[in-house]
């Protein structure tokens, strides 16, 4: 695929330090590998990564400055948008493949669990790594799907991290996992047993890179310029699938051969504004928003 080289801020500018707060997983390769390429340096930008669990703890270190962009998906955003905080989407961040069977995100068991299916996860103790967040909206939807009650889920808070040991443990039953998790539960032996972000909205958009509003204010043109850069390592990574494998050893600690058979999220530049709509219609429906999120004031 040829990339095209988006307008670049001029060299004498100099470079302005920017850190990015993100989960270390197979989502943010992008970033890495537009840092690696120089998509960002090449517009000014001297970038910085720092790791969180989750979009919900990302939110207020954008907000005091810790970070000036963070990543997040998109519940964490809408949840913070319907308590007025001040912040915007600027970029893409990913999506899913919209392949039941072969996408970037799943609940999976142990290899002899005798959970097969998403409505047997009622009455089981399943780990997100957000509580009230895109990880159990939309598994309480497939769990309708099925035909099962949502409401008898037991969800527990883990970071993604500690998953496969806990599963493999006994310590829970089921896991909302996202590559490299994924993966590293079904080479345990584990499986998946739903394909919740492809069966709940076609090709969903899972998470995106923000900023607070004030920052916009006061320095539209490094936003731009973040945008830029971010557009160009979305395009980048979606076309060269190997290096984003291997940029996946520079920030995450995943068995070569693990990274080799993962598979792989989409990266595309345009938000799918209605995935995210059905994500706030099933937010509405669980309680999990004060009022209902102003996608106008939360989308570019």
């Amino acid at each position: 695929m040829r990339v095209v080289r988006l307008p670049q801020a001029p060299a004498n500018e100099g470079s302005t330090k920017v850190t990015v707060g993100i989960i270390p997983i197979v989502d943010v390769a992008p970033i890495y590998l537009g840092k690696e390429k120089g998509f960002f340096a090449s517009r000014g930008i001297e970038l910085t990564m720092e790791a969180g669990q989750g979009g919900a703890a990302i939110v207020p270190g954008v907000l005091s400055g810790q970070f000036q962009f963070g990543f997040s998906n998109v519940t964490s955003l809408m949840i913070a948008q319907s308590k007025d905080v001040p912040i915007k989407v600027v970029a893409n961040g990913v999506a899913s493949t919209g392949k039941s069977g072969a996408d970037f995100g799943a609940v999976a068991v142990k290899g002899d669990s005798t959970i097969q299916s998403a409505k047997d996860l009622v009455g089981k103790k399943v780990a997100v790594n957000t509580l009230k967040n895109i990880g159990d909206t939309v598994i309480r939807e497939a769990v309708r799907k099925a035909g099962g009650d949502p409401a008898g889920v037991n969800f527990v808070e883990m970071g993604f991290p500690q998953m496969p040991a806990a599963l493999a443990a006994g310590q829970i039953d089921a896991a909302f996992a996202v590559e490299p998790t994924l993966s590293a539960i079904k080479a345990a032996g584990g499986r998946p047993i739903s394909w919740v972000y492809a069966d709940v909205a076609p090709n969903l958009t899972v998470a995106v890179y923000f900023t607070a509003k004030k920052l916009i204010a006061e320095n539209p043109d490094l936003v731009k310029r973040f945008t830029e850069a971010m557009n160009e390592s979305l395009t980048y990574a979606n076309g060269h699938p190997d290096e984003v494998r291997k940029v996946l050893t520079t920030y995450t600690k995943i068995d070569q051969k693990v990274i080799d058979g993962l598979t792989l999220p989409v990266w595309p530049t345009e938000i799918n504004k209605a995935s995210i709509e059905t994500l706030r219609t099933l937010g509405e429906g669980d309680g999990i928003f004060e009022k209902t999120p102003d996608l106008t004031q939360l989308l570019p």
